[in-house]
């Protein structure tokens, strides 16, 4: 089957979301379990309906929780699908996985999961140090972090094309707005103005507090089957009308701003082509944020916007709510939840169902309803990438 005869094959038809935020006294499993139990009801079928279920993302348990498998989420949920599975590093593989499992046959449905008390027990993404002490020899240079490589990016940008904290700001605050709209946003009450941004401190220069997710206790979760299976179902189906997934497997530190060889380029080509459409065609954008500058990066190799054109192309007005491309409607993971790939994948499926109350598309003044939303899946330090055009299925 060649990669265009996938077009609009697989449908999402759940989505399950759990209270979000600091919930302290939660353990990551039920988490998993609740986000699952919930796209499952939002589908319309049974638990034992699930003959696939692919955890997001195996982390170190904390807070004296247990190891979260993808057994143990099985065992609580009480169902015995064909395949259990769970990514262990930050590839992105959830995708091509399900499209393969269903389309083969192998499946019905499939359901993917992200789970965590990452918040109220203080997970820490910092590998590069182990009781005080560094595991890798770059640890000498200062990169202690995850946020530390992408600071890196971030400053080649700058020196490259004049990108910055005054573009980065203009996502923040965006986003912000959006959460602001969001009851179920971390965000949701807490403003942010230019003042704000600034006043938040650097962690890794450039990039401040501000330029980077929080962590969230919570789940996230979506189940996914053929479009043909969709339209006997009760729940309104997303198609999948195009996507791709690519990866760059180079070091982080070896990794250039500008590359027509980056995973995202080569994603998007994918997933436009799958399609037949093109970045003017799109209508909103649901993007992976673990920090601003990805937001821009994302923008940028996705064809949305020429680098020298980034001050002019990244503004409030025009990603924010009322603007003519708006972005991580629902505050993204900077201002509504840390659920990786399933906080844009989610939002994305609710704003073509129309359920997105305040901030949905079409309702919100200057807005129009949304044919095509773009969603990506950013893995590791762009090294990973998978896009996704969704379109609603009107069957």
């Amino acid at each position: 089957m060649a990669m265009n005869d996938l077009k609009n094959k697989i449908a999402i038809v759940g989505v399950g979301y759990t209270p979000q935020g600091k919930i302290e006294g939660r353990t990551a499993v039920g988490f998993h379990c609740e986000a699952i139990r919930n796209a499952i009801q939002d589908a319309g079928i049974g638990k034992e309906d699930i003959d696939a279920m692919l955890l997001y993302r195996h982390f170190d348990a904390i807070g004296g929780d247990y190891d979260v498998t993808a057994f143990t989420v099985a065992e609580q949920l009480g169902i015995n699908p064909s395949v259990v599975s769970q990514e262990t590093y930050c590839t992105r593989t959830w995708l091509y996985h399900s499209v393969g499992m269903l389309l083969s046959g192998l499946c019905k449905y499939v359901v993917v999961s992200y789970g965590d008390n990452a918040r109220s027990c203080r997970r820490s993404f910092v590998k590069e140090l182990s009781n005080g002490k560094a595991t890798d020899e770059l640890a000498a240079y200062g990169d202690l972090s995850t946020m530390a490589k992408y600071a890196m990016l971030s400053r080649r940008a700058m020196e490259e094309y004049g990108t910055g904290p005054e573009v980065w700001k203009e996502i923040s605050i965006a986003q912000r707005r959006w959460a602001n709209l969001n009851p179920q946003a971390s965000m949701y009450k807490k403003v942010l103005d230019d003042q704000g941004y600034y006043d938040s401190a650097y962690v890794v220069e450039p990039l401040r507090l501000l330029d980077a997710t929080p962590n969230s206790d919570g789940g996230r979760a979506i189940v996914l089957t053929t479009a043909e299976n969709a339209k006997a179902m009760k729940q309104k189906a997303v198609l999948i009308r195009g996507f791709g997934n690519a990866n760059q497997t180079v070091s982080p530190y070896r990794l250039k701003a500008l590359d027509e060889n980056s995973a995202a380029v080569r994603s998007s080509r994918l997933a436009y082509a799958m399609a037949g459409v093109t970045a003017e065609d799109i209508d909103a954008c649901e993007f992976y944020d673990c920090f601003t500058y990805t937001v821009e990066a994302t923008l940028r190799d996705y064809g949305f916007f020429k680098p020298e054109n980034v001050r002019e192309f990244i503004t409030r007005e025009k990603i924010g709510p009322g603007g003519d491309l708006p972005v991580n409607t629902s505050g993204g993971m900077l201002s509504e939840g840390y659920f990786m790939g399933l906080t844009p994948v989610s939002e994305a499926v609710m704003q073509l169902r129309g359920e997105c109350g305040d901030r949905q598309l079409g309702v919100y003044p200057g807005t129009k309803k949304p044919e095509l939303i773009m969603c990506s899946d950013n893995g590791a330090v762009f090294q990973s990438n998978s896009a996704l055009i969704l379109e609603r299925g009107d069957f």
